[in-house]
C-alpha cells in the first residue's frame, strides 16, 4: 500500500503532479492552499476530496503519510519541520528556504527522525542524461574535471499579477528557483563543493503593464556567477529569463582528457583524440507524457520547464519503488532514493545562494557560507556539551 499524499500548493505545477501521482498508484487525500478559495478550485479541477487553508489540517489527517511542500520558499521550513516532527514523509521543494537558518531547523529535524524520507525535489539528478554523465566522470572520460559552463535561458518568471515570484524577499528570482537546481547538479556530478563564489544579480524588469504602482518588482531576472570547487575545478554560470517563449540549457564539463555536453536531456561526449562529438544517451521517454511548459504568456512561474518535470516524474517514480517494496527496517527501502538531495544538501545549495547574494552586494569574491555554519554548530554544539558537564 503506497503511503497517502498531502499536498502544499496550488501552482502550475501541482495540476501537472497530481495526474502522475495518480497514475504511479498514489492517493491524493489533501490539498492545502494560501486562500481557501484556491485551495477549493484545484481540489475542485483535480478531485481532491479534501481541501484547507490551515496546515494542521493536512498535517494531522491519518490517511496522510507522506507530504509533498510545493509553495513558496518562506513556508518551506515550518511545514516540514512540523511535518517531520509528527512522523510524516517530506518532499520539498527548491529552493529549500529563504535562508540557511531556516535550513538548518530543517536539517535537524530530518537528523531527529532518520526513520522519515526527507528530501529536496532536484529532480535533475534523476534524469538519465546526468546520472550517465555523473558515471562518465567517474569511469575518467574527461580525465581531471577542470572547467564546467553552464547556460540557461528561458522566458520571463513574472505573471499577470503581483505574487511571491516578483519578491526576492519571498524567495523568488531565476536564482533561487532555476540556479537552485544548477548549484546541485554540478556538485552531483563532479563530486565536489563551492569553497569561493563570485556573483552579480539585477532586475531589469520592475514593472510590466499589470505590475506597476506601488508595488513593483525586486526579484532577478539575470544572474551570473562563478564558482572554485574544492577539487579546484572552475564554474561558470549564466542565468537569463529574456528571452520568450523558449527554454535552453546546457551543461558543459571539460576535463583533461575531453568533455561531456547536456543539452536539454541528451548527453554528448568527445575525448581530446576523437575528431568529432559522439552521442551517449537520448533521453525519448517522454515521462508522463507531453505536458505545456507554459500557460501562453511565455511563464514558467512554478511549472518547471521538461527536462526538470521529467527528472521530478522520475523521482517521484523512486519514491514508488521505495515504498512498494515495504520491506526496509521502516516500510521502505533507502535505495531507490538513496540519490536524491538531502536536507543536508539543501543546506549546501542554500550556502552557496546567500553567498552569491553577498557577493552581488560587495562585488567581490566570497568564502561559501557553509563553511561559517559549519564551524558555528561545532561551536554551539561544544558550548552544550561544556554546559552539561558543569550542570552535572
Amino acid at each position: 500500500m503506497l503511503p497517502g499524499i498531502g499536498l502544499f500548493g496550488t501552482g502550475d505545477i501541482v495540476r501537472a503532479l497530481v495526474p502522475f501521482l495518480r497514475a504511479k498508484g498514489f492517493r491524493v487525500e489533501a490539498i492545502w492552499g494560501r486562500t481557501l478559495e484556491a485551495a477549493e478550485n484545484v481540489a475542485s479541477d483535480l478531485s481532491i476530496p479534501f481541501y484547507t487553508n490551515k496546515v494542521d489540517d493536512v498535517l494531522l489527517r491519518k490517511d496522510v503519510d507522506l507530504v509533498f511542500i510545493i509553495c513558496q520558499p518562506d513556508l518551506h521550513a515550518q511545514i516540514a519541520v512540523k511535518a517531520l516532527g509528527i512522523g510524516k514523509h517530506v518532499l520539498c521543494d527548491r529552493p529549500a528556504g529563504l535562508c540557511q537558518v531556516e535550513v538548518l531547523k530543517m536539517v535537524h529535524a530530518s537528523q531527529y527522525y532518520p526513520s522519515l524520507i526527507s528530501v529536496i525535489s532536484h529532480g535533475l539528478r534523476f534524469l538519465p542524461a546526468f546520472v550517465n554523465m555523473k558515471k562518465y566522470i567517474k569511469s575518467g572520460y574527461v580525465g581531471t574535471v577542470n572547467v564546467c559552463d553552464v547556460r540557461v535561458q528561458c522566458g520571463s518568471m513574472i505573471g499577470n499579477q503581483f505574487d511571491w515570484m516578483c519578491s526576492h524577499l519571498m524567495g523568488g528570482g531565476i536564482l533561487s528557483m532555476l540556479g537552485s537546481h544548477i548549484i546541485d547538479i554540478v556538485s552531483f556530478v563532479t563530486g565536489q563543493r563551492a569553497v569561493r563564489v563570485h556573483g552579480m544579480m539585477r532586475t531589469f524588469t520592475k514593472s510590466t503593464n499589470s505590475i506597476n504602482g506601488i508595488r513593483w518588482i525586486d526579484s532577478d531576472d539575470f544572474c551570473s556567477f562563478q564558482m572554485v570547487l574544492d577539487g579546484n575545478a572552475c564554474v561558470t554560470v549564466t542565468l537569463n529569463s529574456h528571452i520568450p517563449s523558449t527554454f535552453v540549457q546546457e551543461v558543459v564539463i571539460c576535463g583533461s582528457k575531453g568533455r561531456l555536453s547536456v543539452r536539454g536531456s541528451t548527453l554528448y561526449g568527445q575525448t581530446n583524440d576523437a575528431k568529432k562529438e559522439e552521442l551517449l544517451h537520448e533521453d525519448s521517454e517522454e515521462v508522463g507524457g507531453h505536458i505545456n511548459n507554459g500557460n501562453g504568456n511565455g511563464r514558467i512561474n512554478s511549472l518547471l520547464p521538461q527536462p526538470y518535470l521529467h527528472g521530478l516524474f522520475r523521482m517521484v517514480g523512486a519514491l514508488k519503488e521505495a515504498f512498494a517494496t515495504g520491506d526496509g527496517e521502516h516500510g521502505w527501502l533507502k535505495e531507490p532514493v538513496s540519490s536524491a538531495a538531502t536536507f543536508e544538501d539543501g543546506q549546501y545549495v542554500q550556502a552557496v545562494i546567500d553567498t552569491i547574494k553577498l557577493s552581488s552586494s560587495s562585488r567581490q569574491w566570497e568564502q561559501s557560507f557553509i563553511h561559517w555554519m559549519q564551524a558555528f554548530q561545532f561551536k554551539w554544539l561544544s558550548f552544550l556539551v561544556l554546559q552539561f558537564v558543569k550542570d552535572s
